[in-house]
Order: structure tokens, then sequence, then C-alpha cells
């Protein structure tokens, strides 16, 4: 691999002030407000094109002990945790139309992980599933969670293309008294709630979205009747069609290339690059993964998010990701001692991500052929700014004579009924495509899709309003008997699957305990609730100077850091590698310090 090269000089000097001007570019006064979300007059942006229509059932009156919502990584995770500890009596609910989450949703041409497949699938070794690829297509994911559904008995527990509606805690009952969409009324003791990261469609607020005349849609409700063609390529009805794309985050670096090769012509319209580094996908070796002992995937999911949080330990793993992070400790443990203090430690590792990410514009270089297309792909940010990209054949294809590419750092004019329009240029196209993300810049619940409300009345939207207010990101005083799965205050790393099955052994630690134990309700105290604000607070000053230096994004809040309204904003604990160290201390000890368990 061509990115394994020795240490080169770096003016940190310069590229800082280059990385300045890069960001000022991109900053708007309106933060996370530039987007428009996929409902109203967008609403058919956010259809699902997968389930055709609902299967018609009967209405539910029923009580049951834990309600999950969510079918994708993190409510699978938390039904079979629960199922393995005895809890059985599980409702599933998911307004999609089968087990995958973001998997369901997105299934856009090039999909595949970002992460080591032998890390991001989760129950390898319960199920004895082997990855076809080190990293896998969204198919063979989509597949793997209808798997899970299946081998641990959970279609029979699950209501899909059923809508959560209202959500109100009945006090006299010690019940959660939840409607939906389908008539039903469910009664849990519990809710465990994870409202998905990533498949909520989010749009760029440009004037004219409704007006273009062609086809649109989101890359997340991908159009392959207008496409042709699956998830492995080969879009056959693009053949006389000239496409946009805008957005080139991790999505668009995966469907440039399949765009690329069977349009007409293809413009892509960049607001800023993503760093692109190789992809060195390639086939299981069955061999060595069934050599495996036991106990090796968790330790290869622990490991990996250890290198991640700067823990230099015995990592199975070398890819992109490692290799970055590895450099980082390298240039800690490379400073003498008695000079590692944290400004010098800032220092070095800076250095370090200096380096890496000249060796990746060095790359664009090597990959493209026209210079002012391979300036405009450069990245000029600090690497934890925007998620790491991986691809072979996402620069190559700028080099297609077919293929352009708009830069639009400083925004796009508006859509006009027959394309883009840029700086006063209309760029005329029969389809465009949006690559522009998720709603993660919102309150949770607008991404919820609904409300919660909690003892005394108590709502959700309110307490949250300007940002989560959590113990350990899954408990909310006022708010018994539910746990907040997902990025809420918890530890976070490169694999989200990872941090969502601590929760789900967390959760499910909770809960075993309350209904062996015979309490009727599980609750943080306002004590525990406000000093973790505390310590979330404190994370998100030691992180706020480089938020704001990084480029605008949704990992700062679109350049934004001081708002916390959204659950990144909101802060997550770092490094994650600690704070699920002391979760399992905490459970260890046994008497649920912070929470306050009722008969």
């Amino acid at each position: 691999m061509t990115d394994k090269n020795s240490r080169i000089a770096v003016d940190p000097e310069a590229l800082r002030a280059r990385y300045e001007q890069e960001r000022d570019k991109r900053l708007r006064a309106s933060g996370t407000d530039q987007y428009v979300f996929a409902e109203g007059r967008f609403a058919q942006f956010d259809a699902d094109p997968h389930a055709g229509e609902p299967v018609e059932r009967p209405a539910l009156d029923e009580e049951t002990d834990v309600l999950v919502i969510g079918a994708g990584l993190g409510g699978l995770q938390a039904a079979i945790t629960l199922t393995k500890h005895g809890v059985t009596d599980i409702r599933i609910i998911d307004i999609a139309g089968d087990f995958g989450g973001a998997w369901y949703w997105n299934r856009y041409p090039g999909l595949r992980c970002d992460v080591d497949s032998y890390v991001y699938l989760p129950f390898l070794e319960d199920t004895g599933y082997i990855p076809t690829e080190r990293y896998a297509r969204g198919s063979e994911i989509l597949e793997y969670c209808r798997k899970l559904g299946r081998d641990f008995g959970l279609y029979d527990r699950a209501l899909f293309q059923t809508k959560i509606t209202a959500m109100c805690w009945d006090e006299t009952r010690a019940r959660w008294i939840v409607t939906t969409s389908r008539g039903d009324t469910l009664k849990a003791r519990f809710v465990t709630t994870q409202s998905g990261a990533f498949n909520r469609p989010q749009l760029p607020g440009i004037e004219g979205i409704d007006r273009f005349r062609g086809r649109s849609f989101h890359s997340a409700r991908w159009d392959y009747d207008y496409t042709g063609g699956d998830c492995a390529g080969n879009l056959d009805k693009l053949g006389d069609k000239r496409v946009g794309i805008i957005g080139t985050g991790a999505t668009g670096v995966q469907v440039v290339p399949e765009i690329a090769r069977v349009a007409r012509s293809l413009t892509v319209f960049q607001r800023t690059p993503t760093a692109v580094a190789a992809r060195e996908n390639g086939p299981t070796d069955e061999a060595w993964f069934r050599s495996q002992s036991p106990g090796w995937h968790r330790h290869r999911q622990k490991s990996f998010t250890q290198i991640k949080d700067g823990i230099n330990v015995d990592c199975p793993i070398d890819d992109g990701w490692t290799r970055f992070f590895r450099s980082l400790i390298a240039a800690k443990e490379a400073l003498p001692e008695a000079e590692r203090t944290p400004e010098n430690l800032a220092r070095a590792q800076e250095i370090a991500d200096l380096e890496h990410n000249e060796m990746l514009r060095a790359r664009v270089d090597r990959s493209v052929r026209d210079p002012a297309k391979a300036e405009l792909l450069k990245a000029w940010y600090r690497t934890m700014c925007k998620r790491m990209g991986f691809s072979d054949d996402y620069l190559p294809a700028f080099d297609r004579d077919n293929a352009d590419l708009v830069d639009v750092s400083g925004g796009i004019d508006c859509i006009t009924e027959n394309g883009v329009m840029v700086d006063g240029v209309e760029h005329a196209l029969d389809c465009i495509i949006y690559c522009t993300g998720f709603e993660l810049g919102t309150a949770w619940v607008h991404q919820a899709g609904y409300d919660v409300i909690g003892r005394n009345g108590l709502k959700l939207s309110d307490k949250w309003a300007l940002g989560l207010k959590t113990y350990h990101g899954l408990f909310s005083h006022g708010f018994p008997n539910i746990f907040f799965m997902g990025i809420t205050q918890t530890g976070l790393g490169t694999s989200i699957p990872y941090a969502l099955g601590q929760q789900a052994d967390h959760l499910a630690y909770v809960i075993r305990h309350c209904l062996k134990n015979g309490f009727r309700t599980v609750e943080t105290t306002q004590a525990a609730e406000a000093g973790w604000q505390k310590v979330m607070a404190q994370m998100n000053e030691i992180r706020r100077p480089f938020q704001e230096a990084c480029t605008p994004g949704y990992f700062n809040a679109e350049g934004k850091p001081e708002d916390q309204r959204n659950t990144t904003g909101s802060g997550v604990y770092f490094p994650a590698t600690e704070f699920f160290d002391n979760w399992e201390t905490w459970r260890e000890q046994g008497d649920l310090e912070g929470l306050v368990l009722s008969t």
C-alpha cells in the first residue's frame, strides 16, 4: 500500500493557516439550521422504497416486560442481550419493513462498511457466521441483521411498518403506555429506544429543491426503478442521463464511482472534500477465521477501540484506521518522559496528523491527472474533523471524461427546473441525488419522530430542548424505566455497533436486576444527572478548541460546537474504553450508584 510512507516534513504554521482559511470559506451563520428535512413538502424524500404496502394485521392491546424501539443493530443487540439474560417478554417496533436499521434504509450502489467486518458485526461467535469480505457490502450486513432476527427468534416479536405516535408514563401502573400508527396500545414495564443516527434523510436548505422537474432522491432512499441495477452497481438505466450528486462525504465517496462508470455525464457538487485513503479490501480467509480462539471477537472489538483511544495494546488489525491512530500513539511515545506535558503531547500528535494528511493529499496527486480537480479534492482539516474515507475507485473516477467536479464551498445559488445553479452558471441535469447525510443536528425528539411524556407530565422535548440531560447517557431524571440508546453522552468509538453492544449489556443488567428483585421502577437521581452533566461540560470544553478549528460538519455542529441542542453537541465521553470499563466496574459493585430503585 502506497500510504505506508515514512514521515514527511510539514510546516505546522502554514498548514494551520490553510486549514483556517478553508474552514472559514465553509462556515455558515445558520449552523445546523442550514438543513431541511424529509417532511412536509419534502416528505417524498423519506418514502420507504423497499417495504411496499403495510402488511395487514390486527391492532394489539398488550402488556410486555420490555418494549424495544428500533430494529437496527442497537435494537437487535438490546433484544438479543436481554433474551440471553432470560428476559424474553419483549416486543420490538420499527417504522421500517424489516430488521437492519441504517442498513435497511441505505442500499445505495457501492455501499460497504468502512470498519473491519470482524469488528463491526456483533455476535459472530454466537452465530458462527463468516463475513465474505474484510469490508462487507451493505447488502450482506442487511442480510446478517435478518439472520440475527431469525437465529434469535425475534421476528415473532417484531412489529414492522409501525410508527410510535405517543409514549406516556402511567405512574399508577408503573408502565409506559405506547400507541402506534397501527392502532396498537402497548403497556411496557421498560422501554429501550434508539432512534438511529443514519436513517432520516437530511437535505441542504437550497432554494428550489421542489422546483426541479427531473428525478431527484436521497441516497438513503435509492430509486433503482430509475437507475436500474442494484447495490453492486450495474446502473444500466443511466447511460443517457446527466446525473448530479450533491455531497461528498462517506456516502458520496462510495456512490460517485458507480455513477461515473455508467452515466452519460456526472457532475459532483462538493462543499468539503473527504480525505480518502486506500480501501484494502479482500475476501475472508476462512481457515484464519475458523482458527480463532474463544473470546477473539470481543478482544478484537475492544482492542480496536483502545487503539482509537490512544492506548498502545496488542490489536490484531492493520488498516487505515489503526495506522493513523498508531501514528498518534508513536508520536506521543517518542517524547522523552520528562517532556510529556499536555502542550507537547498535543503538538506531537498534531504534527503526526498533519503528516498523515500530507500523505493523503499526495495520494490525490497520484490518482487524479487533472491538476484543477486534484486541488479541489484535497482535504484541508485535521483527520477527525470528519469521518475518514476509504476507496480505491473514488479519486480515479474524476479522471473520466464524463465526470466533472464543481466547488460549492461558498454554497449553491439554487435548484432550478432544469438543474443546479452555482455562481450564476446553470448545470443542466436529468437527475439529482442528495448524498447530504442524516438528521444529526436536530433535537433527539425530532430525530425519533415522537415525544416522550414522563413523570408529572414532563415532556422530553422540553427537558432536552437545549441538549441532552442524562446520567451515563442511558438514564434521564423524570423518565423512569426508559433507556436512551445511541449517541447519548456515553462512550463512542469508530465502530458504533460495539458501543451499542456495551449499552445493551448495561441496560440488560439493570432490567434483569429489577425483574429479579421485584423493583417496580428505576430512575436516575437529580444529583447523579447533574454530576454527569458537569463531566460532559468538562469533556466539551477540552474538545472545543479542536472542534472550533475544524471544518464544518456534524462532528462540530456545522462549525458551532457551542450549539448543544443535538446529540453530538451534547457531548460523548472520551476515551470510550475508560467509559466502558467504568460501566463494567459499576456493574461488578452491584449497588447501582446514581439510580433509585423502588418497589
